[in-house]
């Protein structure tokens, strides 16, 4: 239970922080597809630990093996076993803090929840959970080529009172990876770095906000109901660590405009192509859709763990104090535009996935 994710594609994770590994099962990919082993270590190594001076020191080399459902870098049709090993746990650093309840981390919920002993770095709650998810999502953008030329890029759009200036519809993956931040705007990619290195050595973490496009989505992916294509993206996004609030579009700006400025007007596009003259909706209107860009935002909660003292109570109900113990990122933005880029591939790739079961051919955008 709560360890499967998606309907016609669907991923199942397994594994904790300082367990022997992680990994991920991905279930219903079509067989004869194109997936390059290199392609999904490209993707671990843009989300794996130790790779920067901003990040957490834990040093994991995260090298994926392939267990099952690839052959002569094909799909098989079967199930895809994914396994990236643990190398560098340290389950000792966190025997001081064993019986104390870390603030805002899930120590106290998940006792409440299943009533085992905590696990170190957080078990199975730890973001080293989602090391299985971006391999899973560079299963799903093989997927998503099979049916179209689908571009997904995300970046750090914000870093606590930092906000970046970003062509949305222009911006790239290789302007995204130019930055230790993974923000394409320099001057503010340069401040926000700065900013991380100095909330480190002021023992604090901060938070921010991930903007993701995914560009050449066709019309017809959702459903109306309780399955709309921004209710899935929501849920996925929502399910990284940290996440804590979900836009679609223009968000909550929204509800500062009157209906004719929030609008966004069908206009006649190249080549006989519908589309909307503003984007507004983010590429999804009534759950399905739309054939624009598909365009959401996520924020993250700052790091709990910190290297500053703090109040809490321990296992038996008495106060006490805590000083965050182990090895954890200040910021966990620059790391997370590869886990949102997967969650978004994973979700688009199993409404593909599901509207062609229903009606037998992927969808148009009309004109095209």
């Amino acid at each position: 239970m709560g360890n499967t994710f998606g309907m016609a594609l669907r991923v199942t994770t397994f594994g904790e922080s300082h367990g022997g590994g992680l990994g991920a099962i991905v279930d219903g990919v079509p067989p004869n597809l194109r997936v390059d082993v290199a392609d999904l270590q490209r993707a671990l190594d843009r989300r794996r630990p130790g790779a920067t001076d901003l990040g957490t020191r834990r040093d994991e080399p995260d090298r994926v093996e392939v267990l099952s459902g690839l052959s002569d870098g094909r799909t098989l049709g079967t199930p895809i076993a994914l396994l990236v090993r643990n190398a560098d746990g340290r389950s000792g650093d966190y025997e001081p803090i064993r019986h104390l309840y870390r603030p805002s981390h899930a120590d106290f919920t998940t006792q409440a929840r299943y009533g085992t002993p905590r696990q170190p770095g957080g078990g199975r709650l730890s973001a080293r959970e989602t090391v299985a998810r971006v391999a899973a999502g560079e299963v799903a953008r093989a997927v998503l080529a099979s049916f179209a030329p689908i571009e997904i890029v995300a970046w750090v759009q914000s870093l606590h009172d930092l906000d970046a200036m970003v062509d949305a519809a222009t911006v790239t993956a290789v302007d995204v990876d130019a930055s230790p931040v993974r923000c394409p705007d320099t001057a503010v990619s340069a401040a926000m770095a700065e900013r991380i290195r100095r909330v480190r050595a002021e023992g604090d973490t901060v938070g921010g906000v991930i903007r993701c496009v995914a560009r050449g989505v066709p019309a017809g992916l959702g459903d109306p109901v309780f399955d709309k294509l921004e209710a899935d993206l929501g849920r996925a996004l929502l399910s990284i660590p940290a996440a804590k609030a979900f836009a679609s579009g223009a968000g909550f700006a929204l509800t500062r405009m009157l209906g004719s400025e929030a609008n966004d007007p069908f206009v006649p596009g190249p080549g006989g192509t519908i589309v909307t003259a503003t984007n507004r909706s983010g590429g999804i209107q009534g759950g399905i859709s739309n054939g624009m860009p598909v365009d959401v935002t996520v924020a993250f909660k700052p790091v709990a763990t910190l290297a500053k003292v703090q109040q809490t109570v321990d296992d038996t109900g008495r106060a006490a104090e805590i000083r965050g113990r182990g090895r954890h990122d200040p910021c966990v933005l620059p790391r997370a535009v590869p886990i949102v880029e997967a969650m978004v591939a994973l979700v688009l790739a199993d409404h593909l996935l599901r509207w062609r079961g229903q009606v037998g051919a992927p969808p148009s955008i009309p004109g095209r």
